[in-house]
């Protein structure tokens, strides 16, 4: 495929883009850089693209990838806006306030069914509850990803079992 013909099958995709945009984002202007991203993405990246597939399809991902790796990094942000008249931003974790007795009778309970698990489940699941990604506790543990995953789904529906009690 030619650069001419790549262009201007891009262009020809706009409506259905902004549309996809819009449905993702629920904003006219988010919705509007998402296409933006998007096209900047495509043609940064055409050498990327194989030819004779669907360039449709191509795209389309390219632009949900984008609108999930703004989402998680806007979420990992947590900027709060302070309400003086300077408006400084300011980065500052959560504050969970009181921490009511109930709350930490279930946590050590909670803890107390995580420590009942074998290893071969507790530890890819403190793994994950810690921060680590299934690719990074499947290196350490020299393990398959897809086994990580079914350890932790496991180890998750064990503990949803074992914990019914302090379900809502």
């Amino acid at each position: 495929m030619t650069a001419h013909e790549f262009n201007t099958s891009l262009i020809g995709m706009k409506p259905n883009l902004q549309r996809f945009a819009m449905s993702l984002t629920s904003d006219r202007d988010d919705a509007l850089d998402l296409v933006q991203d998007t096209y900047l993405k495509a043609i940064t990246y055409k050498d990327k693209f194989v030819d004779y597939t669907n360039l449709k399809a191509w795209v389309f991902t390219i632009m949900k990838n984008t609108f999930i790796n703004n989402y998680r990094r806007n979420v990992k942000e947590n900027t709060l806006i302070d309400g003086t008249q300077d408006l400084f931003y300011i980065n500052m974790p959560h504050d969970k306030g009181f921490v009511s007795p109930e709350s930490t009778y279930a946590e050590a309970e909670i803890e107390k069914a995580i420590e009942s698990l074998p290893d071969e489940f507790k530890v890819p699941f403190r793994m994950h509850i810690d921060g680590y990604k299934y690719k990074e506790i499947a290196d350490e543990l020299n393990l398959k990803i897809g086994t990580v995953k079914s350890r932790i789904f496991f180890t998750r529906q064990k503990l949803m079992l074992m914990l019914k009690d302090f379900a809502s």
